[in-house]
């Protein structure tokens, strides 16, 4: 199993920047096979793909909405995913989703991510 704990949402105004945290850990993790990503999902609003990177080769792939705000790391030495917002803008009000899967990028899709965490909440004011 894969555990996902997201951290680092809150409350900004436009413009403003964020950064969420994924902390991953749990005996699959250890494959090193696996790729991570950022969904949200607006109130109303099915859960979107964000961003995703795979884990070794550090490729990254962007929903166009986010592309030049949005920048998606990791570190290995602490297990662990980052997405930086910035340039937030009120449409980026979500609850945002750690999500993890075995193998490549993928097409983004989220039926492709076996491994989820809670989600954080981003709320952004204008």
């Amino acid at each position: 199993q894969v555990q996902l704990v997201e951290s680092g949402g809150g409350s900004v105004q436009s413009g403003d920047s964020l950064r969420l945290s994924c902390a991953a850990s749990g005996r699959a993790f250890s494959a090193l096979l696996l790729t991570m990503a950022w969904f949200r999902q607006a109130p109303g609003k099915e859960r979107t793909f964000v961003a995703a990177i795979t884990w070794g080769g550090d490729t990254t792939n962007y929903a166009d909405s986010v592309k030049g705000r949005f920048t998606i790391s990791r570190s290995i030495a602490k297990n662990t995913v980052y997405l930086q917002l910035n340039s937030l803008k009120p449409e980026d009000t979500a609850v945002y989703y750690c999500a993890a899967r075995r193998g490549g990028l993928g097409s983004g899709a989220e039926d492709q991510y076996g491994f989820w965490g809670q989600g954080t909440q981003v709320t952004v004011s204008s």
